[in-house]
């Protein structure tokens, strides 16, 4: 059987969520799908993109949706960049089912295999490895007293201006942690260190530990420097004298909201957690050290 047809198969189904833009033909979906069924376990496909565009998906290719993904899955093997492990993460709702990337992007932290390591996605489908429990964030836009935006993520909670300098003050609990003028502001999670908070300056934090990492984007100002709290803290940020200028929220590169002046950004830990497959093979120092002096494309 290659499709979860019914959920009482649930229990050995492996999703294979694949980047049709960057797994051309599905080449390495399928090959991993012909080693998962030959050594006995069930197989769905659900790609992550472009499900809908005959170019890229094999028009004899049987899919199946995300909602019977969610329910049907025993794991999750996302076969793109860490933006696909991203996406994938949101389209089934963060559940805790294991998440098995294949590094099809530039980076690949989110990832534990290169291509040419497919085979070991039999080895975790019988469960041989070890979990990797990821920090989420929750994100709401607090207007005039209502909340007017919320979302959960794996990644980080982006403000940033469209092409202008915009004010913001940024709050840990009560206490004032900076104030100043930019691009804007990014609030990671330690998954999340390794993304967009790198190229703004900030820390690199093991994925599996709990903090926030506030880092400003082009500060106007010396002292506007990279923070890193606990996870306990409420962190609040204002959008102040935006005018006619324009700014938006962001939560792990997805579409979010334009804001408006006097705006609040509240973020904390999130309830839930993302479930990373790790074989335990190599270390997250090694690991980073390749992917941020070797594949550096």
């Amino acid at each position: 059987m290659n499709c979860c047809d019914a959920v009482d198969n649930a229990s050995n189904t492996v999703v294979l969520c694949p980047n049709p833009f960057r797994d051309t033909k599905l080449e390495l979906t399928e090959m991993a799908r012909d080693i998962l069924l030959s050594e006995g376990f069930e197989t769905a496909i659900c790609p992550v993109f472009g499900r809908d565009e005959k170019s890229v998906i094999p028009p004899e290719l049987e899919i199946i949706d995300w909602d019977k993904a969610a329910r049907c899955a025993a794991m999750f093997v996302v076969i793109g960049g860490d933006g696909t492990v991203l996406q994938t993460a949101r389209h089934i709702g963060h559940c805790d089912k294991p998440i098995l990337g294949i590094n099809l992007g530039t980076k690949g932290f989110m990832s534990e295999l290169e291509p040419d390591e497919v085979e070991l996605v039999v080895n975790a489908a019988r469960g041989e490895y070890i979990e990797s429990r990821r920090m989420m964030l929750e994100a709401r836009i607090i207007r005039g007293g209502e909340c007017v935006f919320s979302d959960s993520g794996l990644n980080d909670a982006v403000i940033h201006g469209m092409g202008d300098c915009i004010k913001l003050t940024a709050w840990c609990d009560s206490d004032k942690v900076m104030s100043y003028s930019g691009d804007g502001i990014i609030i990671a999670t330690p998954t999340g260190s390794t993304g967009y908070s790198l190229s703004a300056g900030g820390p690199i934090v093991e994925p599996e530990a709990k903090n926030f990492i506030l880092s400003p984007i082009c500060a106007h100002v010396m002292g506007a420097k990279n923070f890193v709290l606990g996870p306990d803290h409420r962190i609040t940020v204002k959008t102040e004298k935006l005018h006619d200028r324009r700014a938006f929220i962001s939560v792990d590169g997805t579409k979010g909201i334009e804001l408006m002046n006097n705006d609040i950004l509240e973020v904390r830990q999130s309830e839930k957690t993302v479930n990373l497959v790790h074989f335990g093979t190599k270390s997250f120092y090694d690991s980073t050290f390749d992917k941020l002096l070797y594949k550096n494309n």
